[in-house]
């Protein structure tokens, strides 16, 4: 979070909850509730006073970074687990909670830190898990709310269809029909889903478009994760990264971002139609045009050529995706005979060299 407004919260939260303390929203809390498997493990991820917490059923976990904050929750559900920590650092174990509850919260982290803190919440959640989310809606970032009220809580405000991507980017299935739009309120829900969530922030200088990820992937939460796939040997090989199959360290060490074409896990790329390639190309598109890589490189020629680029032949590409200049190579499947290590690796360092131009 933020630590000028966990700072505000610890000073003034108690007086601000004060104020706000009828729980306008405990229809869709109770609905949420119904939502999780009987007996598992909900979370409410910074539940600030606790107005919400008697109606997200139990057994709930309380979660906050304000200490003040957390303490007053837990005085009004006493049966919450509490836990004082960060949504950007959840001390859980991978697939641990069935469902999240998370209101007016991740808007206090700079939208840039929206992905990663959303792929920690999917690292934490269970398949199928139900997610509960309302945050301001849109446009804006910083402490100047909507460039007229001055205030020492960092605020961040996004459209619709921005949230939808940053969802699922993150690897979530959203429902659509469930998002509302009340003032400045933006409410959504979704569903963690079987997929890989995006590993980026805005200090790429390579992001690595895959095709989708394979089953086994979106299990361990690491692209390219079949033994025979080649390409993290090929990445350490052209020096992308230093660490085998950690995309998180090569996002922070080596300014390398993961993520999809297509988010849907499969055995095969070949389940996936035209449709889909398109469409996440879309996606790809206003991510890169948010965050602006200073290159992207699409793994598997074959992809881009369904996304609309069917004469389309490995190297850098006369278009452009986001702005900014795209690089495509072929698959680094072992199901690719044609393409050895030496020649995967030749094009990643081509990639990488092409970012370091840009």
């Amino acid at each position: 979070m933020d630590h000028a407004t966990v700072a505000t919260y610890n000073e003034r939260g108690l007086d601000w909850a004060a104020t706000h303390a009828v729980p306008h929203c405990r229809a869709e809390a109770e609905a949420f509730a119904a939502r999780v498997p009987r007996g598992e493990l909900r979370i409410d991820l910074g539940c600030g006073a606790g107005r919400y917490l008697p109606f997200l059923g139990t057994p709930t976990i309380a979660l906050d970074a304000s200490e003040p904050m957390l303490t007053a929750g837990l005085e009004l559900a006493p049966d919450s687990l509490g836990v004082l920590a960060d949504v950007e650092d959840l001390p859980f174990g991978r697939n641990t909670i069935a469902g999240a509850w998370s209101w007016m919260t991740h808007h206090h982290l700079p939208r840039a830190r929206h992905p990663l803190a959303f792929r920690e919440l999917h690292r934490v959640l269970k398949v199928g898990a139900p997610l509960e989310l309302q945050m301001m809606a849109g446009a804006g970032d910083g402490y100047v709310l909507y460039g007229v009220k001055s205030t020492d809580r960092w605020f961040s405000a996004s459209s619709p269809q921005q949230l939808t991507d940053l969802l699922t980017g993150a690897g979530f299935l959203v429902d659509e029909t469930s998002i509302v739009v009340d003032d400045d309120e933006l409410r959504l829900r979704a569903t963690r889903g079987l997929t890989l969530a995006d590993t980026v922030n805005d200090q790429m200088d390579l992001l690595v478009c895959g095709l989708n990820p394979s089953i086994l992937s979106a299990e361990v939460g690491v692209g390219f994760a079949r033994k025979g796939n080649r390409f993290w040997p090929a990445a350490l090989a052209a020096g992308l990264v230093t660490e085998d199959r950690n995309p998180l360290a090569a996002l922070v060490d080596h300014r390398i971002g993961m993520t999809d074409l297509v988010k849907r896990a499969t055995a095969r790329a070949s389940e996936l139609g035209s449709d889909e390639y398109r469409a996440g190309l879309d996606r790809i598109d206003r991510l890169v045009g948010w965050l602006q890589p200073r290159t992207v490189c699409f793994v598997g020629l074959s992809g881009w050529r369904m996304a609309g680029h069917d004469k389309a032949r490995p190297g850098r590409q006369e278009e452009t995706v986001g702005g900014r200049p795209v690089y495509v190579m072929p698959s680094t499947s072992g199901l690719n005979a044609h393409s050895s290590l030496a020649d995967l690796t030749g094009h990643l360092t081509e990639a990488l060299a092409l970012a370091r131009e840009s």
